[in-house]
């Protein structure tokens, strides 16, 4: 006999708390494409080098119950050709390509370019994995173990995933408590000041890395195996319809880090816990696996040696790029009253286990009838009694004479009573006077954490590895940022302000790419969740003001010394204004920093309703005075 559970209900009883404010929506549908994809670095030599290695990792087909991709025409060249070439396979299963120069060109230009066909089908998926988990095969027991960015044995993590997982019987149920707990506390941030779970739990925040890390950490403990992947996303959007609109999903172009994990019936499936759990979208192309990101970082690793007197070292500038030759989104989602208060994303899971129920025990045998009483004799008849006759009754008396009738008595005249004293006036209690509010405390409020003033072309860091030997390894620094100066789309942030303010500046994370026209910002009302009426605007900045320098920065716009808003607490919503045909960025940050779910909105020019919602927050800063 199998007994079923449904994951879901587990989850219910988990997060009842809160079910108004939960983000767990089941999504359906497909996802498929076909991307060409294509790596290119320069690495521009330094002084006085005597060897120069580059290496890069062969992805590899990949076959899971939700996602899936296959790779074909692999190609990679070096210009000038590399002096020596090996390939090599790693106790992981990566294979990678290794090439160096023993005499060290000024310029080597390396191009990796391949056909990957990604497909992510989000049906119902059935599993049967128990949890704990009974055993695990001898090749899995190293995503078991314990790294210098997966902490797996410290105490802190052990008791969050104990907590998390007390009492749970499926792992797919284990798992989710975990990837939810993560959705709710850590925060994105790029880039952090560490990389490794324990970092991520004691401060809540962190990038990509971060996210794998905690994750690989807590569910490793508790016996699931897990595995980092890196690989890259595309940074082209795609839009789940749910029943109050769309939910429109953007990544950077560039490198990311997930996690797999491992299910004895169903094998190795991908989490991303940013906001995707048992699958993630066709945007992602996997490259690499290993136990943490300081193992899997030999796709784009630059090695080399110098002289000790060597002054520059080498510099490698980095593009990604992808092409969709095909693309298919049909995908559907349906929110539910359950699951964590920020937005996670997840096919239908029916989380069984192979388990026989135990027998009931059989049933008491009833009792025997107690014997029945004894049936009493019959009385014996009792002799009537009889009564004496009642007496006769008694003659009635005579009637009272009628009394004499009284005689008229003369009415009484009183005199009329003498007129009321008018009522004497009570005076109106005072009404107080409103304190008047005093605006004399700085105020400084936003998503304020991004990486300014990076060239994301040139974005790595040199390390040490030895006397006179250094390498750079990939980064995940990605530029996230929307084209906002559309001429038919509008984007919008809400600002939720928790005082009274009045208002001096707003500042925007932007680009200047170049054009010509003015910026400013507009101020909206809330109307139900979306912008509503306008209510001010700030002063105007030329283009040409605004530097177009790589990297992004804040770019402050002033309210007029007589003209600062007085704001009450509440939502509102900010939107860049533009005249004639300015080329701008606005940086984002993947998730919900500090605004709610759906605080980050974009409509067609053509239409009233701002329907559609972004799943990342622009990166805003508002300025003023408030009270204590």
């Amino acid at each position: 006999m199998m007994k079923s559970f449904k994951a879901i209900f587990v989850i219910l009883m988990l997060m009842a708390s809160t079910p108004v404010l939960a983000e767990n929506f089941t999504v359906k549908g497909d996802m498929a494409s076909t991307i060409h994809y294509e790596l290119r670095h320069q690495i521009t030599a330094g002084d006085s080098m005597r060897k120069l290695t580059l290496s890069f990792v062969v992805p590899e087909s990949f076959d899971s119950p939700t996602y899936k991709q296959q790779i074909t025409n692999f190609k990679i060249t070096f210009s000038p050709q590399a002096q020596e070439s090996t390939t090599t396979t790693d106790a992981r299963g990566n294979k990678t390509i290794q090439a160096t120069w023993m005499d060290v060109p000024p310029i080597i230009d390396a191009v990796v370019s391949f056909d990957a066909r990604t497909n992510t089908g989000l049906k119902s998926i059935q599993s049967s994995a128990p949890f704990p988990t009974a055993s695990t095969p001898k090749h899995l027991t190293v995503y078991l173990q314990t790294s210098e960015q997966v902490q797996t044995n410290d105490p802190a993590i052990r008791e969050l995933s104990f907590k998390l997982t007390h009492g749970v019987k499926t792992q797919f149920d284990a798992v989710q408590r975990v990837v939810s707990w993560i959705v709710d506390h850590v925060r994105y941030v790029n880039p952090p000041q560490q990389y490794d779970a324990l970092y991520s739990l004691q401060s809540g925040k962190g990038n990509c890395q971060n996210y794998s890390h905690l994750t690989a950490a807590l569910l490793r403990s508790v016996g699931v195996p897990v595995r980092i992947v890196n690989g890259v996303t595309m940074n082209q959007p795609f839009n789940v319809v749910w029943e109050k609109g769309t939910l429109t999903f953007k990544m950077g172009q560039g490198r990311h880090s997930w996690v797999e994990v491992w299910y004895p019936d169903l094998g190795w499936v991908p989490y991303d816990p940013q906001n995707m759990q048992f699958f993630i979208s066709n945007r992602f192309v996997r490259i690499e696996v290993g136990v943490d990101n300081n193992e899997t970082k030999n796709d784009g690793l630059v090695r080399w040696a110098q002289s000790s007197g060597a002054r520059t070292k080498p510099t490698l500038q980095e593009t990604i790029g992808g092409n969709f030759l095909s693309d298919s989104i049909k995908v559907t989602a349906q929110r539910q009253n359950y699951g964590p208060k920020n937005l996670l994303l997840g096919p239908d899971i029916l989380a069984q286990l192979d388990v026989q129920p135990p027998a009931l025990p059989p049933p008491p045998k009833p009792a025997p009838p107690a014997p029945a009483p004894p049936v009493p004799a019959p009385p014996k008849p009792v002799p009537p009694i009889i009564l004496p006759a009642p007496p006769a009754p008694a003659p009635p008396a005579p009637a009272p004479p009628a009394p004499a009738p009284p005689k008229p008595v003369p009415p009484i005249i009183l005199p009329a009573p003498p007129a009321p004293a008018p009522p004497v006036p009570v005076p109106p209690k005072p009404v107080p006077t409103p304190k008047e509010l005093r605006y004399d405390v700085p105020f400084v409020f936003g998503n304020l954490e991004f990486p300014e003033n990076v060239d994301f072309a040139f974005p790595r860091v040199t390390k040490a590895k030895g006397n006179n030997s250094f390498e750079m390894s990939r980064n995940f620094l990605v530029e996230t940022a929307e084209f906002v100066t559309h001429s038919v789309t509008q984007y919008a942030q809400v600002v939720e302000l928790p005082k009274p303010v009045t208002l001096h500046k707003i500042a925007l994370a932007l680009h200047n790419f170049g054009g010509d026209g003015h910026l400013w910002v507009d101020v909206f009302q809330d109307k139900e969740g979306e912008p509503g009426e306008l209510l001010c605007t700030t002063q105007m900045i030329a283009l040409e003001e605004i530097s177009s320098k790589p990297g992004y920065r804040w770019v402050t716009f002033n309210f007029r010394d007589k003209e600062r808003p007085v704001m009450k607490s509440g939502a509102y919503w900010i939107a860049l204004g533009f005249s004639g045909r300015p080329v701008v960025n606005w940086f984002y940050t993947y998730g919900k920093p500090v605004g709610p779910v759906y605080g980050t909105r974009y409509k067609s020019i053509f239409v009233k309703e701002w329907s559609g919602a972004l799943n990342y927050e622009f990166n805003y800063k508002v300025e003023g005075m408030t009270v204590k």
